[in-house]
């Protein structure tokens, strides 16, 4: 494996409207890249988007790709019916029937994984203490960490059992800003000790059940006021690998929001992002950026023996990872069915029932 493919390894890539680009789909296809991920802009129809999707298969090397999706239900939502359609998280916490929560989770991963998709960044962690919250919001479970772990928990392995890898977000919490992070850094100023009681609790109780955890753009003065999670070794090092003993993937949120973007760039954002103990980095729709970083981390890896053992550690980790994520994709004259099951149609009339 060259520098190249070693940095690509650490990187999945969005990209705009239409046909993936030859590009994206050539880097895929030497490995090159991690995998790609889909936003509405992208999906069509569950056929149209299986055949996107399959074609972002063809030809790539070693363990499946990486392929993602924002599909947590309520407005955060990249796929619409006949995908099921979850009400906002909020909703399953007020209910409270962890059991349910499991069965949808199941399910939309069942669904997921038939259209070919392999990964979920989901379920949000975020434990919903601010009403003036402009991102988080009715995404989060709930106002109590024992809700948040309760459901949070539970969306996790129904989307395993359904056959997607779940991901956690936003490490270490990003339920308390009042700023969004796509469109400026959001700082939290509690202290260690309420850090540790409500943001951290959902992390720390579910960190072992989820092969993956994604990062918040957020300053937490009292972990490391000079920079936001995602870039802070002291965060990322050392809370979540050291002192919470976590030992899967850590994925970065988007580079080119602008809580990351407008202070360090897309490049240096993704330097700093390994540095920090970062494994694998979105780059949501600039393909040319997400090349430009993996470019960089290729070049940093060549001249510094430390950082190149750093992004092989991830590589390492996010190729473990997609081992574990084979292509379920049911083929193209099955799939309408697939969606139709009994239990889809028995979860949609229970979730009509409650609204």
């Amino acid at each position: 494996m060259d520098l190249d493919q070693l940095a690509g390894q650490t990187l999945v890539a969005g990209y705009p409207a239409g046909p993936a680009p030859k590009a994206l789909r050539a880097a895929l296809a030497a490995d090159a890249l991690a995998g790609a991920i889909l936003f509405k802009r992208n999906v069509g129809t569950p056929a149209e988007t299986a055949a996107a999707l399959a074609t972002l298969r063809e030809g790539a090397p070693g363990p499946t790709p990486l392929l993602c999706v924002d599909q947590e239900g309520g407005r955060v939502a990249r796929l619409g019916p006949p995908v099921l359609a979850l009400p906002p998280m909020r909703r399953l916490g007020e209910r409270d029937d962890p059991a349910l929560t499991r069965r949808l989770g199941a399910e939309l991963g069942r669904q997921l994984a038939a259209i070919g998709f392999t990964m979920d960044f989901a379920p949000v962690l975020d434990v919903d203490t601010n009403p003036a919250n402009p991102v988080i919001g009715d995404r989060s479970f709930g106002r109590s960490p024992e809700r948040v772990i309760r459901h949070g928990g539970a969306f996790a392995e129904g989307l395993l059992t359904g056959g997607v890898l779940p991901c956690g977000k936003h490490f270490p919490g990003h339920g308390d800003t009042d700023l969004d992070s796509h469109l400026a850094l959001p700082t939290l100023r509690h202290d260690a000790a309420r850090l540790e009681a409500v943001e951290l609790a959902p992390f720390r109780a579910l960190a072992a059940r989820l092969p993956a955890l994604m990062t918040a753009h957020v300053v937490y003065e009292a972990l490391d006021p000079a920079v936001p999670a995602t870039l802070s070794r002291a965060v990322v090092t050392g809370l979540l690998r050291e002192q919470l003993g976590y030992d899967g993937v850590v994925i970065s949120d988007d580079l080119e929001m602008k809580a990351v973007a407008e202070g360090w760039g897309v490049v240096e954002g993704a330097v700093a992002a390994i540095e920090a103990g970062c494994d694998l980095l979105l780059v949501c729709s600039d393909l040319d950026a997400c090349f430009q970083a993996r470019e960089a981390l290729a070049r940093r890896a060549d001249r510094d023996v430390a950082f190149r053992a750093r992004l092989e550690e991830a590589a390492g980790r996010v190729r473990a990872l997609r081992a574990k994520a084979p292509s379920r994709a049911v083929a193209p004259d099955a799939l309408e069915a697939t969606l139709a099951s009994d239990e889809a149609r028995a979860l949609e009339t229970l979730l009509e029932e409650a609204a």
